[in-house]
């Protein structure tokens, strides 16, 4: 293989690795979010994403307030706490899958791209 077409070749490479973080954030519809969030995270978590929905307040532990931006489960495993994958994770299996209250409930049953469309709106309280 020539020099130009393996230093292309790595170029395409780099410029997917930088790329996939924007990826991974575009996955979800934070509209379309916004109207799951209401109608099923909202009595826990709050119109305003602090936690203190009409459930959230009587509860705890708490539930997580958004508008910190800060996560607790690093639910993959790869040393980095808050990223779409552990809240997929979350979302999907419940906190307590990951040593976390039983209180945030699997959600599974959600379609996966609902799933991403919350995790696009939950990061919209954080800005």
């Amino acid at each position: 293989m020539s020099l130009p077409v393996r230093l292309f070749g790595l170029s395409l490479l780099g410029a997917t690795f930088a790329l996939a973080p924007l990826a991974a954030h575009a996955a979800g519809d934070a509209a379309k979010g916004k109207t799951l969030f209401e109608t099923n995270c909202l009595s826990c978590h709050g119109a305003t994403g602090k936690g203190d929905g009409p459930v959230g307040v009587a509860l705890q532990p708490p539930p997580r307030d958004f508008t910190k931006g800060e996560f607790k489960f690093d639910a993959n495993k790869d040393g980095k706490p808050g990223e779409d994958a552990d809240l997929m994770l979350v979302i999907t299996n419940g906190a307590a899958a990951y040593g976390g209250s039983p209180l945030m409930a699997p959600w599974g049953h959600l379609a996966e791209q609902d799933r991403l469309d919350l995790i696009a709106y939950v990061r919209t309280f954080h800005q």
